[in-house]
């Protein structure tokens, strides 16, 4: 099997909380004004992406995968994860307030829903005035005390709130509790899980005129309810230098602002490399063909891409691997 540079057909999803933004600011074709996510790259079974581009023209990067294994993933990755694509790459549009969430860690996943866990970053690419996540806790809480609130409707009393803006970035780990507040449209990179306890909705009900399932009971296990600090994500921001932003079990996470030629020497990983545009537009050569890519795509280059040039275009990319 050739293996090149690869873009895939975005998927989209309506949500009740979804917006515009992903047609109006990243050119996605959505068909409705609800659209909350593009998953640009999954393995979600139900969700597996097809390619876009080249001679793969409408493979599954399932398809792909189980043919290429090492070729395609890595070695040590695929000795790791086998023909599981370990990382989910989406961009969130979030028009309205999410729910307020926790995932499981990966052992309550596995032991529950025989799935990962769900570690996840997210890089705010733009956000009105005045939005805000709420990441973590206010205060250390017990359960019994977050119980209470959530039983009288006070539990956002409980909550924290950040205000952010373009280019703020956040690392989410598993059992932090956590929401997308209305307004903000984020580059979210995470472990290959769809496992999300919601806790609070706000009382809203779907078109249906149906209140929203809430996972109140399996949720209870999987909060961490001590107030914590560790969510913001401080990088370097220079140009044409690489600014380490996350370095995790599931994924390490890079930024790059370039405004010259720049060469990345990828010798010593054995990983695929994604890189998502935030700003601008750049080509991307390796050895095995050049792709271009501009804000709101997705590219993923095979392990045995090496060497890897990006153009002197102005251009802000995300690069995500595993370590």
């Amino acid at each position: 099997m050739n293996l090149y540079p690869f873009k895939f057909q975005p998927i989209l999803k309506e949500r009740l909380w979804g917006g515009t933004k992903l047609n109006t600011v990243l050119e996605k074709p959505i068909t409705s004004d609800i659209t909350g996510e593009s998953w640009e790259l999954s393995a979600v079974p139900g969700d597996i992406s097809v390619v876009a581009n080249g001679e793969l023209a409408d493979t599954s990067l399932q398809e792909i995968i189980n043919e290429a294994k090492g070729a395609l993933l890595g070695e040590k990755v695929y000795e790791r994860f086998g023909t599981d694509f370990p990382i989910l790459i989406k961009f969130i549009d979030a028009k309205q307030d999410l729910s307020i969430q926790v995932h499981p860690n990966d052992e309550l996943a596995k032991e529950r829903h025989n799935s990962f866990g769900k570690t996840e970053m997210w890089y705010i690419m733009q956000a009105d005035p005045g939005s805000e996540l709420i990441v973590g806790f206010n205060k250390d809480v017990s359960k019994a005390e977050y119980q209470e609130h959530l039983d009288n409707n006070t539990v956002t009393d409980l909550m924290n709130y950040e205000a952010v803006k373009e280019g703020d970035t956040f690392f989410i780990n598993t059992g932090t509790i956590h929401a997308i507040g209305a307004g903000i449209m984020l580059a979210e990179i995470q472990q290959t899980s769809d496992i999300t306890y919601r806790v609070y909705d706000f009382n809203r009900k779907d078109k249906e005129g149906n209140l929203r399932e809430l996972h109140t009971e399996l949720a209870l296990d999987a909060i961490t309810y001590e107030k914590k600090d560790d969510f913001k994500v401080e990088y370097k921001n220079e140009e044409n230098v690489c600014g380490e932003m996350v370095d995790c079990p599931y994924f390490t996470t890079n930024y790059w602002n370039i405004t010259k030629e720049t060469k990345i020497d990828v010798t010593e990983r054995d990983s695929f490399t994604i890189f998502m545009c935030t700003k601008g537009a750049a080509t991307i050569t390796t050895p095995a063909g050049a792709i271009d890519i501009k804000k709101g795509e997705t590219v993923l280059l095979p392990a045995d891409s090496k060497q890897i040039t990006i153009s002197d275009d102005a251009v802000e990319l995300l690069e995500v691997y595993i370590s």
